[in-house]
């Protein structure tokens, strides 16, 4: 922070006289002029020796011009500092200080200029350590990190908002105020990339990262230091460009996974047994899924999408080409293909009567399982052997053999009737 005329005081022992001295002092200035406001610029410490008489009015011209504070010389033309100057500061709350003629006026410039040097090297070093950070931040953790790490140094909130002006990631999210006006006015201004501003006594910054369509960056913080804002904001550009290329990339791999299951290759990380899902919008990553052909193929036990039967690694082509005919047919499962057909009253009647309950249900688990011994016989829980014995007494009673793919269907859809 600047040097206060208060620290000044304090740091070169000069008296404090009247008025408010808790303003920081921008710079310093002698003079001897009667009016010197044609010649400042705001925040000045004003520094005279009265060579010439201060008339009325001098110190509210100094007031209005922006002047922070007044020191006043002693030991040449005054021996003290006229009264009637330190009662018209202390009614316009004007610093007001002596300057003993024992303190050159060089040595308060000297220690403001020292102060100032001082307050701005602090800065750029603030501003240096916050890019190293956001950079790190970056790296390790990407866009979230980097909004995250923002927040911490401004001590304030940060949003990052995509396109639709939704948030993405954001810090202090409940001190966020409305922007829906602000962001409307930066989408609109043509071509304007940024905006700053005041809200509730809080300093606002919205920052378009570089294409608009790739969100705002939007800040809100106590201690406005716009080289970290826009520091954040490029980090933020490069690390979106960043994420859509891995994103790209794991895109492909995925696809190229799955065009592996369907040429009865496996891949690491899928369970054992799942359905081949078509769904609207990609899932998270919790669950393997791919963009195929336009489609989204989501592999789990469960998703809300249109689903196949239960298949292993080794049938999702098979799995994928029920998904897409249980989506043709308009039912939520291949397995309600079979409630969707129109059969002949009394099919499955005519057909399971050779089968006892037990055949039947032997029947119902195993096709379930698309004719695979293990898990069939799994979850009845027998021994496989016994299993290939049932199987073998049902060929026996219809006379016919369970090779057939046709009476696999005819009894899974008889099956299926029957269980209505």
């Amino acid at each position: 922070m600047p040097i206060t005329l208060r620290e000044l005081a304090g740091k070169l022992a000069l008296p404090v006289l009247a008025g408010d001295v808790s303003r920081p002092v921008g710079w310093v200035h002698g003079t001897e002029l009667e009016d010197p406001t044609p010649f400042l610029e705001g925040g000045e410490l004003l520094l005279t020796t009265g060579l010439h008489a201060l008339r009325d009015g001098y110190v509210e011209r100094l007031v209005r011009a922006g002047v922070v504070g007044l020191g006043f010389g002693t030991g040449l033309s005054h021996d003290v500092v006229p009264s009637s100057l330190v009662e018209a500061a202390a009614k316009a709350a004007l610093g007001l200080v002596e300057v003993p003629r024992e303190v050159p006026f060089i040595a308060i410039s000297k220690a403001v200029s020292k102060a100032l040097a001082a307050d701005e090297y602090a800065a750029l070093s603030r501003t240096s350590e916050a890019q190293r950070a956001l950079t790190r931040a970056a790296v390790r953790a990407g866009v979230g990190g980097v909004v995250r790490r923002l927040g911490q140094w401004i001590d304030g909130w940060v949003v990052l908002l995509d396109a639709a002006g939704e948030p993405v990631h954001a810090h202090n999210p409940r001190l966020v105020p409305d922007l829906t006006a602000e962001l409307a006015r930066l989408k609109t201004a043509g071509g304007l990339a940024s905006a700053a501003f005041e809200l509730d006594g809080v300093h606002v910054f919205l920052q378009a990262l570089g294409s608009r369509a790739r969100g705002v960056l939007a800040v809100g913080t106590a201690r406005p230091d716009p080289g970290i804002v826009n520091t954040a904001a490029s980090l933020l550009v490069l690390a979106l460009a960043q994420h859509d290329s891995v994103d790209a990339a794991r895109r492909e791999l995925r696809a190229g996974q799955f065009r592996m299951l369907l040429a009865g290759l496996p891949i690491d990380g899928l369970p054992t047994r799942f359905r081949v899902f078509l769904a609207g919008e990609p899932p998270d990553d919790t669950v393997f899924w791919a963009a195929v052909d336009g489609d989204i193929v989501v592999l789990a036990d469960e998703f809300d999408g249109v689903a196949s039967s239960e298949v292993d690694q080794s049938g999702v082509a098979r799995g994928y080409r029920e998904a897409q005919q249980a989506r043709r047919a308009g039912v939520r499962t291949f397995e309600d293909l079979a409630g969707s057909l129109k059969v002949p009253d009394g099919f499955a009647d005519a057909l399971l009567r050779p089968l006892d309950a037990e055949t039947r249900e032997t029947l119902r688990v195993w096709l379930t399982h698309h004719g695979a011994w293990d898990p069939a016989a799994t979850e009845m829980g027998v021994h496989r052997h016994t299993l290939r014995n049932r199987v073998r007494k049902a060929e026996q009673a219809l006379g016919r053999s369970l090779d057939s793919p046709g009476l696999r269907a005819e009894l899974w859809l008889a099956l299926h009737r029957e269980g209505q």
